[in-house]
């Protein structure tokens, strides 16, 4: 078992397993649209639930996709780009092993024609 198919904060495990949910993929757009935003605000883009929102919110959380501090009487969150670049590289790197895969069938199968 790799070291990253432990669902650790930030790890590309639970950088997808967190955005298999199209409802937080939806939260992680308005984050990313307003830069910060409460789970008030995000839910009133979403017409949903502050409660739903903040439940999302926690899973992205824990998956070191989003981070928060408090403004006042609210709590603000935030995108954390690193575990999404993380993620991005890792699906680079996989298309690429794909790419060289599918090359090498081309090639055999142009040889045999």
């Amino acid at each position: 078992m790799s070291a990253d198919s432990v669902r650790t904060p930030g790890s590309v495990a639970a950088v997808f397993a967190a955005l298999a949910d199209p409802r937080r993929r939806e939260v992680v757009d308005v984050i990313a649209r307003t830069g910060q935003a409460s789970a008030t605000a995000i839910a009133a883009d979403l017409t949903v639930t502050r409660q739903a929102v903040a439940k999302h919110l926690v899973v992205l959380a824990e998956a070191g996709l989003v981070t928060s501090h408090r403004s006042g009487r609210e709590v603000m969150y935030e995108l954390r780009p690193a575990p999404l670049d993380a993620a991005a590289r890792w699906l680079t790197s996989a298309a690429a092993v794909w790419d060289r895969r599918l090359a090498a069938l081309k090639v055999a199968a142009e040889r045999k024609s």
